[in-house]
């Protein structure tokens, strides 16, 4: 019989997160225990990736960059394990059809019957704070008709810090939401499920719950834009600023 690597993970690696991070989580009974759902978290740390499928009782699928599965050498070789281990699908978010290509990943997971996770920020906070959901879980819940289950990790960030290797004995807490019914939401806000204008205000509502769930500021900018501008030593883009005047999630 071939090798289950999530049960792998979750008796051996998932054991010991137990162990240093006491991780707990509530809501639990919001994951259905068949059928489809999309799994919608914030995103703090590479480890989330670990700490939330740990707590569920069926398999969980996010997408990955595919570079994570075909980089060679030693360390290529160990990402591919790791990520393999514990589900995750390879998608080339660099293609001029990353946005279908993970509404394909997304498909091969629910049509199923599995559950899918997904971050709608696109990229871990720079910062701690939570930032502009992208819209391919609007695309994803309104053609697949899944239901979204708002997701909060809370102390993954200080327990495994951007760029560090060495996990710290952080207590982490996961707090699971309700489920949203993408196609009920859009009707009762006055939107058909296929059409485009939906896309952003149900990100938005996706988001705000999400913010309710963790305690986060919010900031209506791209973590993605904010990363860029770090990194060209511009800091912070008008109105992200630390601090600053922070907007709220669009009802």
């Amino acid at each position: 019989m071939a090798l289950n690597w999530w049960e792998f993970y979750r008796y051996t690696i998932g054991s010991g997160l137990h162990v240093l991070n006491r991780v707990e989580a509530e809501g639990l009974d919001n994951i259905p225990e068949e059928g489809q759902a999309i799994v919608a978290s914030n995103h703090l740390a590479v480890m989330d990736s670990l700490y939330l499928p740990l707590m569920l009782k069926r398999e969980l699928r996010f997408p990955a960059k595919s570079e994570y599965f075909t980089t060679p050498g030693l360390v290529g070789r160990m990402q591919r394990f790791f990520f393999t281990s514990v589900n995750q699908i390879p998608v080339d978010r660099e293609s001029a059809d990353a946005g279908d290509a993970t509404l394909r990943a997304a498909r091969s997971v629910l049509d199923p019957g599995e559950i899918f996770g997904i971050y709608p920020e696109g990229t871990r906070s720079p910062d701690g704070r939570l930032y502009r959901g992208r819209t391919g879980i609007a695309r994803i819940a309104m053609a697949t008709g899944a239901p979204v289950i708002p997701v909060a990790m809370i102390g993954t960030r200080e327990a495994n810090p951007i760029g560090s290797w060495i996990l710290r004995p952080v207590k982490v807490r996961i707090k699971i939401g309700e489920a949203i019914d993408p196609h009920a939401w859009a009707i009762e806000h006055g939107f058909t499920p296929d059409s485009r204008e939906v896309t952003r205000p149900f990100t938005d509502h996706v988001m705000q719950v999400i913010a309710e769930l963790s305690g986060q500021p919010y900031v209506d900018i791209y973590a993605s834009e904010v990363k860029k501008s770090l990194a060209e030593g511009n800091g912070y883009p008008d109105g992200a600023q630390p601090g600053g005047r922070l907007e709220t999630p669009a009802k």
